[in-house]
């Protein structure tokens, strides 16, 4: 069913402002395991192509609508079934959909309102504002329920890059409009999977891709139309 997003004392409602702001977030700030894996994935990746190790970064997205503030990211593992809590709209299979009946293999994509990003205190340039049009933001919004599932880790999508969280992100970015081009990490790091994003979605708006792996047999969607209705009561939650 659609999200609808009521307003709700202390939020933006009357003020006309709206903004996307992205953060960029050292990979494994968290944790000491996603960190040392990440290291280790590109300690190999740097002796592959020559060149040494960059600082790896994850991203996430905090959008505001005169109706609230909500948070966009990309998680895995899933940290419990109770999706709703954390505004989950869609999940998808990691590594092989095969296995993806598992919760353990699936990750999950959240608009949450008043959400929290975790690693925020550890951002570096951030947040980093990209755009102040309050259409934009409220597209980028509606995006989120339209986004592909393609397997976490791999290229299902023949982009040339795995498909990960960062692909998530620079996606709804460029489905909304914003310039990419100047876009990019911090100095001295490097984001996986931000470039097969924007393949994607480029393909896309030029028509290239019909959905591809949005309505794939694993990629599991908490509503059945990306619409946002502004300015209604409800929650915005799955």
């Amino acid at each position: 069913m659609p999200v609808e997003i009521s307003r709700t004392p202390g939020s933006a409602g009357g003020s006309g402002e709206a903004s996307i702001d992205l953060y960029w977030l050292p990979l494994g700030a968290g944790g000491w395991f996603v960190r040392l894996n990440g290291r280790i994935y590109e300690a190999i990746q740097a002796l592959l192509e020559r060149r040494r190790p960059l600082d790896l970064y994850h991203t996430a997205l905090e959008v505001r609508v005169p109706e609230g503030r909500f948070v966009i990211e990309n998680s895995w593992p899933i940290a419990t079934a109770d999706g709703a809590s954390r505004g989950v709209v869609l999940e998808g299979p990691v590594a092989n959909r095969r296995i993806a009946r598992s919760r353990v293999f699936r990750y999950e994509v959240r608009r949450w309102r008043d959400g929290v990003i975790a690693d925020a205190a550890d951002a570096i340039a951030s947040p980093l504002p990209v755009s102040d049009d309050p259409l934009r933001a409220r597209l980028l919004l509606d995006l989120v329920g339209a986004l592909p599932t393609p397997a976490w880790g791999r290229d299902e999508l023949g982009t040339g890059e795995m498909w990960n969280s960062n692909s998530v992100i620079s996606w709804l970015l460029t489905r909304s409009g914003v310039p990419m081009d100047a876009i990019g990490p911090p100095a001295g790091g490097r984001a996986p999977g931000w470039k097969a994003g924007i393949a994607v979605a480029r393909r896309q708006q030029h028509g290239a891709v019909t959905g591809g792996y949005a309505a794939s047999r694993y990629g599991r969607r908490r509503e059945r139309s990306p619409a946002l209705r502004h300015g209604r009561r409800g929650q915005a939650a799955p």
